[in-house]
């Protein structure tokens, strides 16, 4: 893996921290919008983001104060997620993986954890996932796209010519 590429990774990550403190108050419990979340997306363009993000929600779940719970399994389920928005055939299907995985599985700790309905909180945080990663996710992986992948794909082109 390329320098660049460890960087915009390590970037992302310490962005998804930053973002999950700023808005804290709806980051974290059984209803939130987690707008660090946008992130989730960018594997879709590359998997170097895979473990960028990992790290991110590993950092942010431990600041999160919801424990060993969140810590480990929240951070294993957006690897997860990560791995299977990569693995996505278009752009616009890529919220769903981290859409689905984190209101099941996200909601499977969290309810019992707030002593809230489980499929209650099915609902709120894949409404807030499905804000984050399409209302603000989507659009930067749009930025990403045609910004920094393309002007990479440009630059190959133009080295494979000489």
């Amino acid at each position: 893996m390329d320098t660049k590429r460890i960087v915009r990774a390590a970037l992302v990550a310490a962005l998804y921290v930053v973002l999950c403190i700023v808005f804290q108050p709806i980051s974290f419990g059984p209803i939130q919008v987690r707008i660090a979340e946008a992130f989730v997306v960018l594997p879709f363009l590359d998997p170097a983001f895979i473990p960028g993000i990992y790290i991110g929600v590993l950092l942010a779940n431990m600041i999160g104060g919801l424990g060993a719970w969140d810590i480990w399994f929240g951070s294993f389920l957006t690897l997860v997620a990560g791995i299977l928005t990569w693995k996505m055939p278009k752009s616009y299907l890529a919220p769903i993986p981290p859409i689905l995985i984190n209101a099941f599985g996200v909601s499977a700790y969290v309810a019992p954890l707030y002593g809230f309905p489980y499929f209650l909180s099915v609902l709120w945080i894949g409404i807030g996932e499905t804000i984050a990663t399409y209302a603000i996710g989507l659009p930067i992986l749009k930025l990403f796209q045609k910004n920094i992948y393309n002007i990479n794909r440009q630059k190959k082109i133009k080295n494979n010519k000489r």
